[in-house]
């Protein structure tokens, strides 16, 4: 049945059906899962890939979350985005899910919203759209561009046994890598031409203190790569 009804079908989820209007003035059928309390937990990958004066990222960061079937896209975005350590917040952001051909976005910032292949943050879970072992994209800011790749895990999750409570939002579990700033900035006060500051004493860090063993190459808006110093990063290791 259209219109919002469920279609039940044994052994899985129900279903229904949100209708929206096509480009040519005819309707679209979008078929997605109630009874989303039954999909569980899920531990789902994220990666940012790379974006704004970061340019691609190598390695690539990444944290692991505990999300519900239950929250909604938009939850999930801000959860992403609290674990990225983003402190701007005034951008739009959408998931890509390429097994539909359909965006996710936040239709409550946005007059020009493409309805034959958006579908909004707010009213759709997780688990209406996507499966265990799904791979979806994520970017925040559109403007600059903060791509992330997501995978979700085949197996559900106990959230008590994870993190030892139930949270109400998602939740990061497991992480790695260093987060860049969303502009760019590594000192308060960076304008993109004044030189880094000295450290606040001298020797800095402290006296004999063991050589480094990594640094960071860096080419504004194209990439960032950290390496291990005494390793050529054009042979195989």
């Amino acid at each position: 049945m259209l219109d919002g009804q469920p279609l039940a079908r044994p052994g899985r989820p129900p279903r229904r059906c949100i209708q929206v209007a096509g480009l040519d003035g005819g309707r679209i059928t979008v078929v997605t899962r109630q009874g989303q309390q039954d999909r569980g937990w899920w531990s789902v990958r994220v990666e940012l890939l790379g974006g704004g004066p970061s340019g691609d990222l190598w390695p690539r960061p990444g944290r692991v979350f505990a999300v519900s079937s239950t929250h909604t896209f938009h939850t999930f975005a801000e959860a992403i985005d609290d674990a990225f350590a983003r402190w701007d917040r005034s951008h739009l952001h959408e998931f890509s899910l390429p097994k539909l051909n359909k965006t996710v976005t936040e239709f409550r910032y946005t007059d020009d919203v493409d309805q034959a292949r958006e579908l909004d943050a707010d009213a759709l879970a997780l688990g209406e759209l996507l499966d265990p072992g799904d791979e979806f994209g994520y970017i925040f800011d559109l403007g600059d561009n903060w791509r992330h790749h997501c995978v979700v895990d085949g197996n559900e999750i106990d959230p008590e046994k994870v993190l030892g409570v139930v949270p109400e939002r998602p939740l990061p579990y497991w992480g790695w890598g260093v987060i860049p700033d969303a502009y760019g900035r590594l000192f308060d006060g960076d304008d993109g031409e004044t030189p880094i500051p000295d450290p606040p004493h001298e020797p800095w860090p402290w006296a004999n203190a063991p050589e480094p063993t990594i640094t960071t190459q860096h080419c504004p808006g194209q990439y960032t790569r950290i390496i291990s110093l005494g390793v050529n990063p054009d042979e195989d290791i």
